[in-house]
């Protein structure tokens, strides 16, 4: 654990935001007015500080190995001041809470995460205010001193001793999450094939089902387990979780813990994802997100910088369900972390960015007249509807994110403050210099 202990300090933040008030304030007040005058809140039955509310409530997971540098097939670029451990990582994230307001959990990865004494990473996280999201297990790698190989698979592996190895992995980390307060287990499995006829295609299949049957028996009575879908990559033939109908499928087999997580990026192009979202909505079976963008695949980029109106619309059909009575909402609300891996940004101002840009989208989608959007759907008036979401969608939010920022005690201008704090630089000092550390992804 390092012993320097740089942060941003609160009384910078109360005067940075002292000096921005007043024009924050204007706008807010402006967009109010604005909003009274076109009757959208009227329409929507809220004001404009139950908006900021609304924003203020929403918070979305860090993910551990967000705030590294991450890199590709070909290379990783290390950032100055990147964490090196799980306990800088911890910082890192306690710092863009700090600034948004909106990131108070983080998620981990096991091995990557690992200490000997849980313990004591609880306890430190609970010095800066923060708490534990889904648990990420990896059976997608081989580790040092790991006795068998995932090289031909994991979970569906031909071999049992392979396929058990896998199962105590993940029977691990979820011993690992109860003692520092996790309650879910996220489980991506890369298992699959490159060629035509490499695996059997059913079998394969059914050795993930068995085998996550056995970590479903593992799970706490109060915790989920989540499955990721992914339709290439690493294996590109074949994917045994390809898709979220398999996904589904896996959960609903499994029992009432298990739910399809929706990762933004996990879908081959022109895929529908808003689709998908309401499809899990009616199946009662959607267990949450990993938020991010992209453009070719799997790109893990800020999310909303390559398909901002897609973001808008999935959070629209999520509004949509939070406001409809026959919906069931079930005891659990679908879980929203960040999974994102920046080679070239700052990978703290962007995850800031992705806090930001996912509260927008919650509240532009709020403010969706609701009654004028089912008429229009009633009517079959294609149009209409679509300006509606439309006028939504146009509508500048951002006075409500900086109004709830402020109330929050974060920064109305995080990217602002962090950048004159001196904090990337001050980290280049304490922490050494460390190429290989990228967590985990290269």
């Amino acid at each position: 654990m390092s012993s320097q202990v740089f942060r941003i300090s609160s009384e910078s933040i109360s005067e940075a935001n002292a000096r921005a008030l007043a024009d924050v304030e204007r706008e807010y007040a402006a967009l109010s007015e604005s909003l009274e005058r076109r009757g959208t809140l009227r329409s929507i039955g809220h004001d404009i500080d139950s908006l900021t509310d609304a924003a203020m409530q929403f918070t979305v997971a860090v993910p551990s190995w967000g705030v590294g540098t991450g890199g590709t097939r070909f290379g990783r670029f290390p950032g100055p001041g990147e964490p090196t451990n799980v306990f800088e990582k911890l910082a890192d994230v306690a710092t863009i809470h700090q600034l948004s307001g909106g990131a108070p959990d983080v998620s981990l990865h096991i091995p990557w995460d690992q200490t000997d004494d849980p313990n004591e990473l609880k306890q430190f996280a609970n010095n800066l205010g923060l708490g534990f999201d889904a648990m990420n297990s990896n059976t997608f790698q081989d580790q040092p001193g790991q006795a068998l190989s995932y090289k031909y698979g994991s979970l569906c592996h031909t071999d049992a001793a392979v396929r058990s190895q896998a199962i105590d992995h993940n029977l691990e980390v979820i011993d690992y999450g109860k003692r520092i307060g996790s309650d879910a287990l996220t489980i991506w499995i890369g298992d699959g094939g490159n060629f035509p006829g490499q695996i059997h295609l059913r079998r394969a299949y059914d050795h993930v089902f068995d085998s996550l049957s056995t970590i479903y028996k593992g799970l706490p009575a109060s915790w989920r387990l989540f499955t990721e879908h992914k339709p290439y990559e690493p294996a590109f033939y074949s994917t045994v979780v390809q898709d979220w109908g398999t996904s589904l499928l896996l959960c609903q087999t499994l029992g009432p813990q298990a739910f399809p997580l929706v990762d933004l990026g996990h879908h081959l192009p022109n895929t529908n994802v808003e689709l998908i979202v309401a499809r899990l909505i009616t199946a009662g079976r959607l267990g949450g997100f990993h938020l991010n963008d992209s453009k070719y695949g799997d790109d893990d980029l800020t999310a909303g910088s390559i398909h901002p109106y897609q973001l808008f619309l999935i959070f629209n059909e999520l509004v949509d369900a939070q406001l409809d009575e026959s919906v069931d909402k079930g005891t659990h609300k679908p879980a929203y972390m960040i999974d994102q891996s920046h080679n070239i940004k700052d990978p703290i101002e962007a995850l800031i960015a992705t806090v930001d840009e996912t509260r927008k989208a919650y509240i532009q989608a709020l403010i969706v007249d609701r009654g004028a959007l089912h008429k229009a759907q009633e009517c079959n008036d294609a149009l209409a509807a679509e300006l509606i979401l439309k006028d939504a969608y146009d509508t500048d939010v951002r006075p409500i994110l900086r109004m709830a920022r402020h109330r929050q005690g974060a920064a109305i201008e995080p990217i602002a403050i962090y950048r004159g704090s001196g904090y990337r630089q001050a980290k280049a000092k304490e922490r050494r210099a460390d190429v290989n550390f990228g967590g985990g992804i290269v």
